[in-house]
């Protein structure tokens, strides 16, 4: 081979090189994790919310569990729903019996571009559970300390473990847990925490359980991923 046409060789596999780069900066991996309750520290991340904090009886826990046969931990978000209200509670809240549990804010933003989904790794009781996306506030009035919330509902089958995939264009803009009636697009490159919860009223698949009384799903990783 002459030494023009090696140099010329040189050249186009470095060109190649470069654009496969380039390509795969641009495609995202088909999935991308944000949470895992492998560990402790896993759990940490999180912190617990019920109407207890309004004169409520819900309760609820975050705990590690082993995952048995050698696998890797997992995390067990339960409690029980109630829609009593303790005497003389100050508060005048609509309802009662909800529990959740929202993960601490991220340090920045997780950019979710690219995905069209999230990916839940589920083991439950039945009940359909809220998975709740916030995003950097541009929807609510400038000036609110609120983010943004998106919301879906996510079935938690009895039994096996079972991936829910929910898509991002199924999250619903919502503000105090109530849909704004109004044409609004999530911006997924600026997500600042999520949250998954239950409450008593049910809702949003025929047949899941709802109503007072224990809950508990076991709850292996949440990732955004990108559908074929």
């Amino acid at each position: 081979m002459s030494r023009f046409r090696s140099l010329w060789q040189a050249s186009v596999n470095a060109t190649k090189k470069a654009l496969t780069w380039e390509l795969e900066e641009w495609v995202p991996p088909v999935e991308k994790c944000i949470f895992k309750f492998n560990s402790k520290e896993d759990l940490k991340t999180w912190h617990l919310y019920s109407d207890s904090e309004y004169g409520g009886l819900s309760s609820a826990s975050l705990e590690l569990k082993d995952g048995g046969n050698g696998s890797d931990c997992i995390g067990v978000f339960s409690g029980n729903l109630s829609t009593d209200m303790s005497e003389g509670s100050k508060w005048n809240i609509n309802r009662s019996g909800f529990c959740g549990m929202r993960s601490k804010k991220f340090d920045g933003f997780i950019d979710l571009e690219g995905y069209d989904s999230i990916a839940l790794r589920l083991r439950g009781d039945g009940r359909c559970y809220i998975s709740t996306i916030y995003t950097e506030n541009w929807v609510n009035s400038p000036g609110q300390a609120e983010d943004n919330s998106w919301q879906a509902f996510v079935f938690a089958p009895k039994g096996n473990w079972y991936t829910a995939k929910v898509p991002l264009t199924r999250y619903l803009p919502t503000w105090k847990g109530n849909v704004i009636d109004a044409e609004m697009e999530m911006n997924p490159g600026r997500v600042v925490g999520m949250s998954l919860s239950v409450n008593a009223q049910g809702g949003g698949f025929i047949g899941a359980k709802s109503g007072a009384g224990d809950f508990r799903v076991e709850i292996d990783w949440i990732k955004a991923v990108r559908m074929p």
